[in-house]
């Protein structure tokens, strides 16, 4: 379903094989930088979607200032930024909106991304600052959403995304990443009901070009802010979110104690994704690629 002043205007999954949708996942090394680069180059490479001269929009996940998993780190964000950059793109901007408690700038200062981003080259866009634009999503649980009109003019668009279960969405990786872009007053009424719903819906409007899972820790319990503390160690990539978050679900429900245990496919975000043809539709969609 289309949607006017959608975010990423490429609509379809280019990392694909004989129809499968491709999710690398891949254990992560002492050379960081190398290990991202690894992970995608399996799945097809940078160039797939980066082209020469390119303006990139890179959605990490800074909703509190909390130590990774609850936030991106700021070392694999600008080893993703740099990577950018080698592949060809002009200008990488790192945008984000921290939750409503926060300032987004205080957020991003005190875990170093400002510094980091700086270090690699990329432009902070405070989405708090930008004028916001009302967008058509037109379904059943979410009808508008006020985006960012920066966002909305980007033609490509990376997401960075934490591994985590969320004590009110069920888990937080690449579908409920595109809260960040939402409009901070609207943000409250997501939350009344139908929260996992709205943020399948939301995806209507946001379409990532390339995903990159940091996996290297993740919460079994509890988040987005803290909980159980785990460490899979592993780095994803793909273009698919309903395929990369499915494989999220599987490494979190993986640990003993962990507070997802029900079939992958089973919870809402993810059966609303599929109703929404947002991605992959059964474990038949998409293909793992492992390190050879």
């Amino acid at each position: 379903m289309p949607v006017e002043g959608a975010i990423g205007k490429q609509t379809f999954n280019p990392y694909k094989k004989n129809s499968k949708a491709l999710v690398s996942k891949i254990k992560s090394n002492s050379n960081l930088k190398e290990t991202i680069l690894k992970a995608v180059n399996l799945i097809g490479g940078f160039q797939k979607v980066v082209e020469k001269d390119d303006e990139i929009l890179l959605k990490p996940n800074f909703n509190s200032s909390n130590p990774p998993p609850a936030s991106s780190d700021p070392e694999f964000v600008k080893a993703v930024i740099e990577l950018l950059y080698e592949h060809g793109a002009a200008r990488v901007m790192l945008g984000e909106s921290s939750m409503q408690l926060l300032s987004t700038s205080k957020v991003l200062e005190k875990t170093g991304m400002i510094e980091k981003a700086k270090e690699a080259g990329a432009e902070i866009i405070n989405f708090n600052k930008e004028k916001f634009v009302k967008v058509r999503i037109g379904d059943k649980y979410l009808k508008v959403a006020s985006l960012p009109e920066t966002a909305l003019k980007v033609k490509k668009l990376v997401y960075v995304c934490c591994l985590k279960t969320h004590f009110r969405a069920k888990f937080t990786m690449s579908l409920k990443l595109a809260f960040g872009y939402v409009k901070r007053r609207e943000r409250i009424r997501f939350h009344m009901r139908n929260l996992e719903e709205k943020i399948a819906d939301l995806n209507l409007a946001v379409h990532p070009n390339l995903i990159i899972m940091d996996a290297r820790k993740c919460f079994i319990t509890g988040g987005p802010f803290s909980g159980d503390l785990r460490n899979p160690d592993f780095i994803l990539a793909s273009g698919d979110r309903v395929a990369i978050d499915v494989e999220g679900i599987k490494i979190i429900e993986s640990f003993e104690g962990s507070n997802l245990k029900d079939d992958p496919w089973s919870y809402t975000q993810i059966q609303r994704a599929v109703e929404l043809e947002l991605g992959a539709r059964n474990e038949q969609d998409y293909e793992v690629i492992l390190e050879p």
